[in-house]
């Protein structure tokens, strides 16, 4: 059993950063990834982390966000650089992937969420 903590979210205006950061209650070398959900949205995967795949991201934050892991302190990371109103959202973290038929990847631990409201 993992469990994970997300911290790190608050609010902050367009152009600014912010770092998330998600603890884990044991080390994870199961691949992790960062999705977020706004409001009257669907979940969106934006990226991941995996010793088989490196760093991904969606094409919307690709340039802005980087995926980090920092195995010794079992956290991972999203540091999120130029921010835009449309990043406002509940960011999760999640860990250990798992390949679902029909389905494809699907995580098996999830975070409680932190906010990130991005003003104009």
């Amino acid at each position: 059993q993992v469990q994970l903590v997300e911290s790190g979210g608050g609010s902050v205006q367009a152009g600014g950063s912010l770092k998330l950061s998600c603890a884990a209650s044991a080390f994870s070398n199961c691949g992790m990834a960062w999705y977020r959900q706004a409001p009257g949205k669907e979940r969106e995967l934006i990226s991941t982390i995996s010793s088989e795949d490196g760093t991904t991201y969606i094409d919307s934050v690709k340039g802005r966000f980087t995926i980090s892991q920092d195995n010794a302190k079992s956290t991972l990371y999203l540091q999120m650089n130029s921010l835009k109103t449309e990043d406002t959202a509940v960011y999760y973290c999640a860990a250990c992937r798992s390949w679902v038929p029909g389905r494809g990847f699907e995580y098996e631990y999830w975070g409680q969420g932190t906010q990130v409201t991005v003003s104009s």
